[in-house]
């Protein structure tokens, strides 16, 4: 039986309003504001009637020059990562200290613990998933494949601890007591936790707490400070977007963050025209500031989730139809439950099946895969290139933490974002730039590098697909996307 969204047939023109495709005056308006906030003035973005927007060079690039650093609007690790990689829920570094990411990971793994709700907030486990499956060094590739979680245990890539460490260890680790040699030369910022207490998210400093805070999490925070309903509806969300897509997760960030620019703008409206008493106020959607607040997420929409999701492989073609129906009835099940933890009235559209899915879509077709390398593996190469006798003076105390760890002790923060500016960049087989990441860049910020040089006014492209694939896997690939590529490699190598 179809999914009915009652919200979907009561607010159509409202919906209809938000859907509507900008005009090109509204995409240039709105990224020359955002590269002028960002003082990024080396890209700019048009937009054509053949390819929609792209991103073009207005200076030279050299290669191997850093094109772009891109600020997420939203991100987020993913769940079975969090046992993993201690990082800060807004910029995505790491976080404590070289000990503590270590204990942290040795004690989770002692207990068993499951991914399923940050790290030990939920006794949930992990059912199917359908997961991106990207390239950690550059998120190129954006294949969908089911994914099997087993007895929903995390695993921890794949390897198990090797050694026993003597009791105490992992305590002494977390509690700063044991201190590592060298440790200091990997300093991270201390965490600061999550001003709700919620004791599940934490960050590298006050500002970046704050800027959450007011961005998103204060909607959808699960600490103490929130009704017992609110937080046992958050809860229930969060679970479920957890045994099923945590991209769940990254639409309530962008319905969060929507619903506050709204409440943010309304109120600066209201005090440009004097009106300090709100009492008197109704609270129906104001459509005009509504749009306004749903800009950033209107400017990459695409199409709806169960649309353009890539049929897996285990679906035949004749199971289409069910197989989308399926993934539509999911996303209703996950909007039910976001509706209920944090419905705002004025923002009634925003919690309509419809939006749900055109948000859940552009994160599928727009999304890039969030990598930070772990400073843990930094560390253990560090002591590895030591010399004799600091070498074998050190390793008597980091070998049987190593041994604990297992062959995967050097895995890195992951998770998916939405970057306004790289989404821009169009496809090519063969690119000027890609998604990269240098030694100085441990954040979540997307980094593309000039592959070659580049003239001012040329395109930037980069590859959404692994551009030494033959013909036609690459077209196979791309055809998840909409189109069919007809760059001067393809050109050439077409039968």
């Amino acid at each position: 039986m179809e999914s009915i969204c009652p919200i979907d047939s009561r607010c159509a023109n409202e919906i209809a309003a938000l859907l509507s495709p900008p005009s090109p005056l509204q995409v240039q308006e709105y990224y020359h504001k955002l590269l002028s906030r960002r003082n990024c003035s080396s890209i700019i973005v048009k937009q054509d009637g053949n390819f929609g927007k792209g991103v073009y060079a207005a200076v030279d690039f050299n290669e191997e020059e850093l094109v772009l650093k891109d600020q997420m609007l939203v991100g987020v690790q993913h769940s079975s990562n969090k046992i993993d990689c201690f990082v800060c829920s807004s910029c995505f570094c790491f976080i404590g200290s070289v000990e503590l990411q270590i204990g942290r990971r040795l004690y989770l793994q002692e207990l068993g613990a499951s991914g399923s709700h940050g790290c030990d907030m939920s006794d949930s486990s992990n059912t199917s998933k359908y997961n991106h499956d990207t390239d950690s060094s550059d998120g190129e590739d954006n294949s969908y494949e089911k994914k099997e979680d087993g007895d929903g245990e995390c695993s921890f890539g794949g390897s198990e601890a090797k050694v026993h460490l003597p009791e105490g260890v992992v305590q002494s680790l977390m509690n700063g007591h044991m201190r590592l040699p060298y440790s200091k030369e990997f300093s991270m910022p201390p965490a600061v936790p999550c001003p709700g207490g919620c004791g599940e998210s934490f960050y590298c400093s006050t500002s970046c707490a704050e800027a959450d805070w007011e961005s998103c999490h204060s909607l959808i925070c699960t600490g103490e400070w929130s009704d017992t309903a609110r937080r046992e509806a958050l809860l229930k969300f969060i679970k479920h977007a957890n045994e099923t897509n945590d991209i769940f997760l990254l639409a309530a960030k962008a319905i969060s963050s929507t619903i506050l620019r709204y409440h943010k703008l309304k109120e600066r409206c209201l005090l440009e025209k004097g009106k300090h008493d709100k009492s008197h106020l109704s609270n129906h959607c104001d459509l005009t500031i509504l749009s306004e607040a749903w800009r950033p997420i209107a400017m990459g929409h695409k199409r709806r989730w169960w649309d353009c999701i890539a049929l897996p492989d285990d679906i035949s073609s004749s199971d289409e139809v069910a197989f989308r129906m399926q993934i539509r009835d999911l996303a209703f099940e996950s909007l039910q439950l976001l509706t209920t933890a944090i419905f705002d009235r004025e923002c009634e559209p925003l919690f309509s099946l419809e939006i749900y899915g055109h948000i859940i879509g552009m994160f599928e077709q727009n999304n890039l895969d969030l990598v930070v390398a772990s400073p843990v593996e930094d560390y253990f190469l560090y002591i590895d290139d030591l010399t004799y006798p600091e070498k074998e003076k050190a390793e008597e105390i980091t070998r049987p933490i190593l041994d604990a760890l297992g062959e995967d002790y050097s895995i890195c923060c992951q998770g998916t974002a939405f970057f306004p500016l790289q989404s821009c960049m169009n496809h090519s087989c063969c690119p000027n730039a890609k998604a990269f990441k240098r030694e100085e860049d441990r954040d979540g910020q997307a980094t593309i590098i000039a592959l070659r040089s580049i003239r001012k006014g040329e395109e930037i492209t980069i590859s959404y697909v692994d551009e030494d694939h033959p013909y036609e896997e690459r077209q196979a690939s791309l055809a998840d996307y909409g189109f069919k590529c007809r760059c001067p490699k393809c050109v050439e190598e077409q039968p």
